[in-house]
């Protein structure tokens, strides 16, 4: 993706690559650069797999009326020309169906599972990804600097590197990359996060990834463009019907099953609270042991990682919008949001020149890989038992020492793969400046209104001032406690906070916040530093409440336990 202030800078008008001369991959290219002369053999496996669970059974016409049901309910209110076609089309299956034959169905099952393979199916044009590795690192640096955006353009892009930083055993995942095939499941906390991680990848020496993306996000043409043509596949949350389910769930297994390296985000879609997930939507990445089975029952060995990865932000672009559609009840169910500040170019160039000053104002921390079943691997990819013996995994898919597909068995497999993943999330967990600093004062917010539930102290803006000696001195006390868990290997820190004086860090976090929310989050007044903003001080510190008791001293013991016990934070 690019940044959307790129769009003032391009024609307005449909992108086309320019006239390159046709890439022939190289053996020693990623697999994803061979995706596009395996996309139509991708396709005819994927209604192929649906055709095995459908065309045997009675449940064919039942599959199409649903498709059909719920396409028609969605595009009923659309206006727009897609929108008529579609509904002319699903009002059309569900006109002929009751009169088709057996074959007539089948057919007619065949037709709607390729029309929805071809919308879901991404492409991969390596000119595209040369192309975007040169310039992605110069626009961003660019933006923080307006003036000076075409000559960034053409830099090195040294500055994001500075911006970005990643943390992990890289030379691991590098080894591992060449032995079989990487899920990589991180966090989601912006739609800066695709960005983020792609250029990370890069620059790591990591082969490119292909990934399910809002079809929303397809919408703006320049980010659609690059989204396109490096592996992102199409996901229509809005779409409700079981068959596409079905579908999304084939193409991922049979991506895994051919050696793409695929990313997953197990959130779902962004975590609207600021907290680290914790209930992982596995529907996707839960593929991947399927596909571990499939490919064991054909005979191929290939082995499957899984890799938890947190990103970190000092500051989240979209922090406002996300966590007041949290505090909302209606917001909690919806997977949506176009109107945030991703969406608005001003609040790009803003948060932006937030970041100019930072040190690393992005961590992007990777744990330690996993097999399909939740062992440790080692730096040959071989699966390693508690007591350090060499496991085979595929002993976890096999039934009289014959590999079988067993869904209800793989989907077992996938809830342990979830409470693993969850746990290396908090493990994982880098913490910035701004939330420690968010979390004494949340605390300190809750110290002084005993009683009142989260949305009755949310309702206490500018009411609590914390002497600057006071804060620094929690703060402090707080970071000791995190290097304590730091040093137990349960948490991180970032390293500009690990050994900065207290005062510092404060600062950092003040500095941070200032001139970009719209809303100021704290302010200094006579010597004091007022608590503004709840909303975002909340969102925030949400990222470290699980250890909320183990950082706090006796005079906040009740109000860090009342924060590590509050509902409706995931």
């Amino acid at each position: 993706m690019l940044a959307p202030l790129a769009m003032s800078l391009l024609p307005k008008r449909p992108l086309h690559l320019p006239r390159l001369r046709t890439y022939v991959p190289e053996p020693s290219d990623p697999k994803i650069f061979w995706f596009n002369s395996e996309r139509a053999d991708i396709l005819q496996d994927v209604v192929r797999r649906i055709m095995e669970r459908y065309a045997a059974d009675d449940s064919v016409e039942f599959v199409i009326g649903d498709a059909a049901y719920h396409e028609i309910r969605r595009l009923e209110n659309r206006t727009d020309e897609a929108g008529r076609k579609g509904l002319e089309y699903w009002r059309g299956v569900i006109r002929r169906v009751g009169r088709m034959s057996s074959e007539g169905k089948i057919e007619t099952l065949r037709e709607i599972s390729m029309r929805m393979a071809k919308d879901v199916a991404g492409n991969f044009d390596p000119r595209v990804y040369k192309f975007a590795a040169r310039a992605v690192p110069g626009l961003l640096t660019g933006v923080m600097n307006p003036s000076r955006l075409m000559r960034s353009v053409l830099d090195s892009g040294t500055r994001l590197d500075e911006l970005v930083s990643v943390e992990g055993p890289m030379e691991k995942l590098r080894s591992l990359q060449r032995k079989g095939t990487m899920l990589l499941l991180p966090t989601h906390s912006s739609n800066l996060d695709s960005l983020a991680i792609a250029w990370v990848l890069f620059r790591e020496a990591l082969a490119p990834v292909v990934y399910g993306a809002g079809k929303n996000l397809f919408t703006n043409p320049i980010i659609s463009f690059f989204m396109h043509n490096l592996g992102a596949y199409r996901v229509d949350r809005r779409v409700r019907a079981r068959l596409y389910k079905d579908v999304l769930k084939a193409y991922s297994s049979i991506m895994v099953e051919r050696g793409f390296h695929s990313l997953f985000f197990p959130g779902g879609t962004r975590t609207r609270s600021g907290a680290i997930e914790q209930k992982l939507k596995l529907g996707l990445a839960g593929t991947g042991v399927e596909a571990f089975a499939r490919n064991r029952a054909r005979g191929v060995n290939r082995p499957v990682f899984f890799v938890p990865a947190t990103i970190n932000y000092a500051l989240v672009l979209e922090a406002e919008t996300l966590i007041e559609d949290h505090l909302k009840e209606a917001g909690r169910a919806r997977y949506i949001i176009e109107d945030d500040e991703f969406s608005r170019v001003e609040r790009w160039v803003a948060f932006f020149k937030r970041l100019q000053h930072a040190e690393s104002s992005c961590v992007i921390r990777f744990g330690e890989p996993m097999d399909p079943f939740c062992n440790p691997v080692d730096d040959e990819g071989r699966s390693l038992a508690p007591d350090g013996r060499v496991l085979d995994p595929g002993s976890y898919v096999s039934r009289r020492g014959t590999a079988t597909v067993d869904a209800a068995r793989d989907a077992a497999y996938t809830r342990d793969l979830g409470h693993a993943i969850a746990k290396a999330y908090i493990k994982e967990t880098v913490v910035m400046a701004t939330q420690l600093v968010a979390h004494v004062l949340f605390r300190r917010l809750c110290r002084a209104t005993p009683g009142l539930d989260l949305f009755a102290r949310l309702r206490h803006r500018g009411d609590i001032a914390v002497p600057m000696d006071e804060l620094v001195a929690d703060v402090a006390q707080a970071r000791d406690g995190l290097r304590k868990l730091e040093l137990e290997g349960r948490v991180h820190l970032n390293a500009p906070i690990r050994k900065a004086a207290p005062e510092q860090i404060v600062s950092r976090a003040l500095d941070a916040w200032a001139g970009y929310h719209q809303k100021p989050i704290a302010r200094i007044l006579g010597g004091s530093v007022i608590a503004e903003d709840p909303n975002l001080l909340l969102f925030y510190q949400n990222r470290i409440r699980h250890f909320a008791p183990e950082i706090a001293g006796p005079a906040d013991m009740q109000a860090a336990i009342e924060i590590a016990a509050m509902k409706g934070v995931r």
